[in-house]
């Protein structure tokens, strides 16, 4: 199933482009990206995840086989192919992925030389966004060129923390490159929402992480916490959302719940 497949009729709201974003590391961005996703396509909404992570979990999490793949985001943003001829299908039928290879991690370097290198993201999206009710963008861990395109194509970010020591770590500069993006290149950027990951009810850890994470971000925290479960950590080996691979696991279950979240806000 391709991007032909895609045009079904009109979103009945405007599309929303959400970044999700943490510059730390296994913190739950692509596990949400893939899941979260997949719980929103059940609710009737059309979903397309970019993955411009060159590590290509949100690929490969949604069983895409990235040796097939003639062509992936590298190609779409440094050599002028057509992301409808990227876009691949999924086992949720009304979610889509544009996916990633290793290959995008030469877009870095490659991108300095480009004209109007932030923006070239938003160029691409902005055409095919509201075939879309929701379109996500799975980002690298880090602050560099693809996340700052991702910032500039978005409407707002979506920032998992996990519920683990230091997980303010870093947070600080992110909220202040995103001041940065919002004040020179795109205005409209806001937060719109933070999701706990990880969360283990068995420690005080978890709850003590929670507070402190509600009192820096306060009403962007959304009540559905996505608990520690061994049943999403399995999913993305069987290239499935944990929706369809444990439906009724208490990960599937939270993802549910933060779709009905999400879709309040949206």
């Amino acid at each position: 199933m391709g991007y032909t497949d895609i045009k079904r009729g009109f979103p009945d709201r405007p599309c929303k482009v959400i970044a999700i974003i943490n510059q730390k590391g296994g913190v739950g961005k692509s596990t949400t990206a893939i899941n979260l996703s997949a719980a929103l396509g059940e609710t009737g909404k059309k979903v397309l995840v970019i993955d411009f992570d060159p590590q290509g979990n949100c690929t490969s999490g949604y069983g895409i086989e990235k040796e097939e793949l003639e062509h992936d985001m590298y190609d779409v943003l440094l050599q002028d192919e057509p992301i409808e001829n990227v876009i691949s299908g999924t086992p949720e039928k009304r979610v889509f992925v544009a996916p990633a290879t290793i290959q995008l991690a030469g877009a870095e370097i490659e991108l300095v030389s480009q004209m109007a290198r932030e923006s070239i993201l938003k160029g691409i999206i902005d055409p095919i966004r509201e075939e879309f009710d929701y379109v996500f963008i799975d980002c690298p861990p880090s602050l560099g060129l693809l996340t700052i395109n991702a910032l500039v194509a978005s409407d707002s970010l979506l920032i998992p923390i996990q519920c683990e020591y230091y997980a303010l770590e870093g947070l600080t500069k992110l909220v202040e490159s995103m001041k940065m993006v919002k004040t020179r290149l795109n205005p409209k950027l806001q937060i719109f929402g933070v999701v706990m990951t990880m969360y283990d009810t068995r420690t005080s850890l978890s709850k003590e992480v929670l507070e402190e994470v509600m009192n820096y971000f306060g009403k962007f925290v959304f009540k559905t916490v996505i608990p520690r479960n061994v049943k999403i950590a399995e999913a993305p080996s069987h290239g499935l959302p944990i929706t369809m691979y444990a439906r009724s696991s208490k990960g599937a279950l939270a993802y549910g719940r933060l779709a009905k979240e999400v879709n309040r806000r949206g």
